[in-house]
């Protein structure tokens, strides 16, 4: 197990933001190597780094992502939604969402409105799909999303973490 998995949960997020900050130009040079030349062994080697560092992460004494961050809600996950709110997806649209300066569904606030106490979501098993699939570290096609695993590496630390070890598992 790495160093920076025995911090804590306060400590690794005080930490972050500086980490993460001396680390991007590393990995900016390393996601552009790896799009050039996509390692065969990329999407597994990155799910398996996925699977564990999140056996050592627990994202309920963090959430940082949820206070700090909006995920994009999709038409589907409005009307999901809002049907469990029991409200049209347009008043929810109204009440929750703007479009961002790419066109899509943001939060209107941070932290998350739907984030309670003890970090639980308060729409956890109806919440949008960019939620479920943070930090996306386990995703298929890995190499299509360096720009924004880049930008989770600010956010997450189990993202920081994933990149740290697989710039060390599959050096480019």
């Amino acid at each position: 197990m790495k160093e920076d998995s025995y911090e804590s949960m306060p400590e690794r997020l005080r930490h972050l933001r500086q980490r993460a900050g001396d680390e991007k130009k590393a990995n900016r040079k390393y996601f552009r190597k790896l799009s050039r030349n996509k390692p065969r062994a990329l999407d597994a080697t990155a799910a398996t780094l996925h699977r564990e560092v999140f056996e050592h992460t627990d994202c309920l004494q963090c959430a940082n992502c949820c206070k700090t961050t909006s995920p994009i809600f999709r038409d589907k996950d409005v009307e999901r939604i809002a049907a469990h709110f029991r409200m049209r997806p347009g008043a929810f649209v109204e009440k929750y969402l703007h479009i961002d300066e790419e066109g899509d569904y943001v939060l209107n606030v941070r932290p998350c409105p739907f984030l309670g106490d003890g970090n639980y979501c308060a729409i956890y098993d109806i919440r949008p799909r960019a939620c479920r699939e943070y930090p996306h570290t386990d995703r298929k096609n890995f190499h299509q999303i360096l720009d924004l695993t880049l930008k989770n590496t600010m956010i997450c630390p189990a993202a920081f973490e994933v990149v740290k070890r697989l710039r060390e598992a599959l050096p480019a």
